[in-house]
């Protein structure tokens, strides 16, 4: 990888990913694939900044809660939105065409409304349990899945948008390493908390509370890529492959399952 396809990958990546500002200088399929193998180091920066409420002296809730709508801003509200069309898309029932055009209408239906609420209840009071570090992996298990998402066996359900750009650009090697990469990331996480770390129910079995706190994110990082690749696999049966909707939903459902893994095993 050249050093200069390497940077515009990490802007390409940066300006589709976050609101931070960067001069996007050329897009193509090729920079693409380097801004999805690249997406995991956009959560990880993500992940610090939106945290920050979570360390003010405030309840716990209202922390998680601000953090979380300081993610939203961060991200444009682009991946609740896809979960939403999503939702409404697969919710009602019809041929891929017809829920194509349901996922397009700028408006949102019932099924859009229920996973948006039901999503952001369940983040907010799993990262009021489980805190920073939590969501650091969380965020970067949401960028992780969009790798996955772009390997070359997944095509793109429309011959136009961001799912068209982006399907099939990433390397088969790339989602591999950015998981190894991602893991030993959220692993040395885990380890910088292990001073603050509270020993859970298991210590009394023996159980080490430091290696319990290091293998959490870890854990809450399998975990979330999991649930997003379920959820890839059902999209592409129903509508023949990803679309930029797609990639939102996917980011969403990493982010919630890594949060509440990480809440049960903290």
């Amino acid at each position: 990888m050249s050093r200069s396809l390497l940077a515009y990958g990490l802007r390409f990546a940066v300006g589709t990913l976050s609101v931070f500002p960067v001069r996007v200088e050329r897009v193509d399929r090729e920079v693409a694939g380097r801004a999805m193998a690249l997406a995991p180091a956009v959560g990880l920066v993500l992940g610090p900044v939106a945290g920050l409420p979570v360390l003010l002296p405030a309840p716990a809730l209202l922390g998680a809660g601000l953090a979380l709508g300081l993610l939203a801003v961060l991200t444009r509200g682009l991946h609740l939105d896809g979960l939403a069309d999503l939702a409404d898309g697969l919710g009602s029932g019809k041929p891929a065409d017809q829920a194509l055009e349901i996922m397009k209408k700028s408006d949102i239906g019932p099924f859009g409304v229920m996973a948006l609420v039901f999503t952001l209840v369940i983040e907010v009071v799993a990262l009021a349990d489980a805190g920073f570090a939590a969501l650091v992996t969380a965020c970067v298990a949401g960028r992780l899945a969009l790798t996955w998402a772009c390997r070359p066996s997944v095509p793109a359900a429309r011959p136009d948008g961001l799912g068209a750009m982006v399907a099939g650009t990433v390397r088969p090697s790339a989602p591999w390493l950015a998981t190894l990469a991602a893991l030993l990331t959220t692993t040395a996480l885990g380890l910088l908390t292990i001073p603050a770390a509270v020993p859970p129910l298991s210590a009394g079995l023996g159980a080490d509370p430091g290696f319990v706190a290091a293998v959490v994110p870890p854990l809450g990082l399998l975990a979330g890529l999991g649930a997003a690749l379920l959820v890839l696999a059902h999209a592409r049966r129903r509508l023949g492959g990803i679309t930029g909707d797609v990639l939102g939903a996917l980011v969403e459902t990493a982010t919630a399952t890594a949060l509440v893994v990480c809440a049960l095993l903290a």
